[in-house]
């Protein structure tokens, strides 16, 4: 019989508690500033005896209110510069790292009128320059990390192409219907695993939940957008898909929690050489967590027409093999009300009221687009963490609290404005 020690942070339950002697540590986050990075930093910041010392490697600091964490160094970097050049910086700055997390990440220009990860030649070319650079530039700085964190993602699955078999379990085959740069970037990480006896392992999350500058990949931050024009105009927290989305299951992946676990799977001895689905553990739908948002709000909300007329489209493949493709149906977009002119109109209002860092909306196609796709699904995301569970990783987080968190953290970053709390309640 083994017993284990758990321990909650605030609304984050069940997280490991590490033996006294893992301390002294030393760590590199790559891509730090961004929604991923930035959350890895505030975990491994909490416990500064464990790590004395966090590298944040990228290219702009990562922006923390009150600056960066006494333990932490922000290094300007830029992974598109051959590796000779990465380790010439890492050297001169005497980088050391026990345990590396990479989150470094380009999001590419989708083909003209295409979907968000349309361009995937690109996507692969690029995001498999970032990894192969910095790998190399490790090895020349000779830098030998125990073990090195890859994060990459749901995609992993083939969810963006289509439905897939439920549930994603991280044993299941790749899908190779079209270039997918996750594969490859594992196919990178293995071999330089091998060749420099290097232990690694694999986070791939959901739709992530976080509160940083950059919302491009972020639906809380759109979300929230729709949530305050609601509140401006008294009008309804309209849901617009069917109820198939509605009553969808879908797992979804806070950051910190993403975080916690990564740094688990790094220091715990069975979990290395292994890939992990990151989530929050938590029985998530619009049809519970919709009513809830509203009521922060204060404003009313309705949920799935059953006479709309509905805007369908179908999945481009049918990953799984079997059945049909994938239809998703909606009334309206959030990238098409991002951009009508009485929802332009009311942002300007809300964000020179509340001197937003944001006077107009930007990015719209990208940022509204991937709120589209996380609200409007054509098949459910159901990550199975039994893997993770039987090494001993339990940590859980209810998801439309993290939502709300998010939302806080949002405004404090003047994203969006305060949200009023009108009505909490959670189960």
């Amino acid at each position: 019989m083994s017993i284990q020690q758990i321990q909650s942070r605030g609304i984050y339950h069940a997280l490991p508690v590490y033996p006294e002697n893992v301390k002294g540590l030393t760590a590199i986050i790559t891509g730090a500033n961004g929604i991923s990075g930035y959350y890895m930093l505030r975990v491994l910041a909490q416990a500064p005896e464990r790590w004395t010392r966090i590298y944040c490697l990228s290219r702009r600091p990562p922006l923390v209110p009150g600056g960066l964490p006494p333990n932490a160094e922000h290094i300007a970097l830029d992974f598109l510069k051959q590796p000779e050049e990465i380790a010439q910086v890492l050297k001169e700055k005497n980088v050391t790292a026990d345990h590396v997390f990479f989150f470094s990440y380009i999001q590419v220009e989708p083909k003209a009128g295409a979907g968000l990860w349309s361009d995937a030649e690109e996507m692969c070319r690029v995001n498999s320059l970032l990894l192969d650079n910095f790998l190399g530039g490790l090895v020349k700085a000779n830098i030998k990390p125990k073990c090195f964190m890859l994060q990459t993602g749901a995609k992993n699955y083939g969810v963006h192409l289509g439905p897939t078999k439920l549930p994603q379990e991280e044993s299941d085959p790749r899908v190779n219907l079209e270039p997918n740069f996750y594969y490859p970037q594992e196919d990178s990480l293995w071999k330089y695993a091998k060749e420099q006896g290097v232990e690694w392992t694999i986070g791939m999350p959901g739709p992530i939940l976080g509160a940083v500058p950059d919302a491009a990949m972020n639906a809380a931050f759109p979300l929230a957008v729709y949530a305050a024009v609601a509140k401006h105009r008294n009008v309804p927290l309209e849901f617009p898909a069917d109820i198939a989305s509605w009553q969808m299951y879908q797992s979804m992946s806070s950051s910190m929690m993403n975080a916690y676990l990564e740094e688990w799977s790094v220091l715990t001895d069975g979990a290395r050489n292994q890939k992990f689905n990151a989530c929050d553990n938590s029985a998530f739908t619009w049809e519970g967590c919709w009513p809830r948002i509203a009521g922060w709000y204060g404003i009313d909300w309705s949920g799935p027409s059953s006479n709309a007329k509905w805007i369908e489209k179908e999945t481009r493949f049918n990953p799984r093999g079997y059945g049909e493709k994938g239809v998703s149906r909606r009334k309206f977009t959030f990238v098409d009300w991002a951009k009508r002119d009485e929802t332009k109109k009311a942002w300007k209002e809300i964000a020179h009221t509340h001197d937003l860092q944001q006077k107009e909306l930007k990015d719209i196609d990208r940022v509204f687009g991937f709120l589209d796709g996380s609200v409007s699904r054509p098949a459910p995301l159901v990550f199975s963490t039994d893997k993770a569970r039987k090494l001993g990783w339990h940590g859980f987080v209810d998801s439309s609290e993290s939502i709300l968190e998010v939302f806080d953290d949002l405004a404090k970053l003047k994203m969006i404005p305060p949200v009023p709390k009108v009505n909490v309640k959670f189960n």
